[in-house]
C-alpha cells in the first residue's frame, strides 16, 4: 500500500509544482506587487507605496469603464449563450438517424481556435458591402450598412452575437449529457397522468437538469468575465474604449505600458469580482 502511494507522489509531484509554481505562487506575487509601484523595464526601483494603486483604479475612467463593458458583456451573453445551448440540446437529444450530423455542426465552432473566429467575423462584419457578408445581405434586401465593429454603439453587441454563437456548442453537449440522464419513465408517468409537453419540461426537464445548469451557467459566467481574445483580436478595445474589458486593460497596463503594480492591482480586483459573482450566482440557482 505504502509502495503504491509512493508511486501517485512520484506522478503527481511534477504537476503540482507546476501548479504551485504558476498559480499558487502567481497569485502571491500578484497581490503584494499590487501594493507596489513596480514597472517591469526598471525592476530594480520597485518600491512599497501601499494601497495608492487600489485608489488610483477606482479614480480611473478607463479602468471603470472596463468593468462596466465586462459586466455588459457577461450579462447580456450568459443568458443568450446558455439559452442557445438548452435550445439546441433539447433539438438534438432524440436518439434518430442522421442526428449526429447535427450535433456535430453545433459543436463544430468550438473546435476552431477563437483567434481564426475572430478574424473570420472581422470580415463577415465589414463595413464595406463589397467585403462584408452581413452587409452585402443587407445591400441585397435594400436596408442600410451597420458599420458593426467601428461604432461605439454596436462594437459590443457584435462580439456579443459571435461569442454566443461559437461557444454554444460546447455548453450544449454538457446539457445534452444531462438530458439524456433523465429517465425516461418520468415522462412516461407524467404522460400517463395526462401531463402536457409543458408540464413535463417544467416539472421534470428542469428539475432534473438543475445541476447541470448551474454549473453551466458558472462556467460561462467565469469564461465572459475573462473576454480577451474577441475586443484583441476584432477592436483593440476600441471605438471610444466601447470593448475595453478588465482582462483587456490588465494586459495593456501589464505589458504595453509595463506598469506591473497597477497590473496586478486590476489582477486582484478582478479575481474578487470573479469569485464574488460565481459564489452569488450558485447560492441563487441553488435556492430556486
Amino acid at each position: 500500500m505504502r509502495r503504491k502511494q509512493h508511486y501517485a507522489w512520484f506522478f503527481i509531484f511534477p504537476g503540482l509544482i507546476l501548479l504551485l509554481m504558476f498559480t499558487v505562487l502567481a497569485a502571491i506575487l500578484a497581490f503584494c506587487f499590487s501594493f507596489m509601484d513596480f514597472n517591469l523595464l526598471r525592476p530594480q526601483d520597485a518600491s512599497f507605496i501601499g494601497a495608492d494603486n487600489y485608489i488610483r483604479l477606482f479614480k480611473d475612467t478607463s479602468f471603470l469603464k472596463a468593468m462596466k463593458n465586462t459586466f455588459y458583456f457577461a450579462v447580456i451573453v450568459v443568458p443568450y449563450q446558455v439559452g442557445l445551448a438548452f435550445g439546441l440540446a433539447l433539438l438534438v437529444r432524440e436518439n434518430v438517424k442522421g442526428i449526429g450530423i447535427f450535433r456535430s455542426a453545433y459543436f463544430s465552432p468550438l473546435v476552431t481556435s477563437m483567434s481564426v473566429i475572430a478574424i473570420l467575423w472581422t470580415f463577415i462584419y465589414n463595413p464595406n458591402p463589397t467585403q462584408g457578408l452581413l452587409n452585402a445581405v443587407f445591400a441585397k434586401a435594400g436596408l442600410p450598412s451597420c458599420d458593426f465593429l467601428r461604432s461605439a454603439d454596436t462594437a459590443m453587441n457584435s462580439i456579443i452575437f459571435m461569442s454566443g454563437w461559437h461557444g454554444a456548442g460546447y455548453q450544449m453537449m454538457i446539457l445534452l449529457a444531462g438530458l439524456q440522464a433523465i429517465p425516461e419513465d418520468l415522462y412516461e408517468a407524467a404522460s400517463i397522468d395526462g401531463a402536457g409537453a409543458i408540464k413535463k419540461f417544467v416539472y421534470i426537464t428542469v428539475p432534473g437538469i438543475k445541476n447541470v445548469l448551474v454549473f453551466v451557467v458558472m462556467m460561462t459566467t467565469i469564461s465572459a468575465m475573462k473576454l480577451f481574445t474577441q475586443p484583441y483580436i476584432m477592436t483593440n478595445g476600441g471605438p471610444k474604449e466601447s470593448t475595453m474589458t478588465l482582462t483587456y486593460y490588465l494586459y495593456r497596463q501589464g505589458f504595453q505600458y509595463r506598469n506591473m503594480g497597477y497590473a496586478s492591482a486590476v489582477s486582484v480586483i478582478f479575481f474578487v469580482v470573479v469569485v464574488g459573482i460565481s459564489t452569488g450566482i450558485k447560492k441563487i440557482m441553488k435556492a430556486r
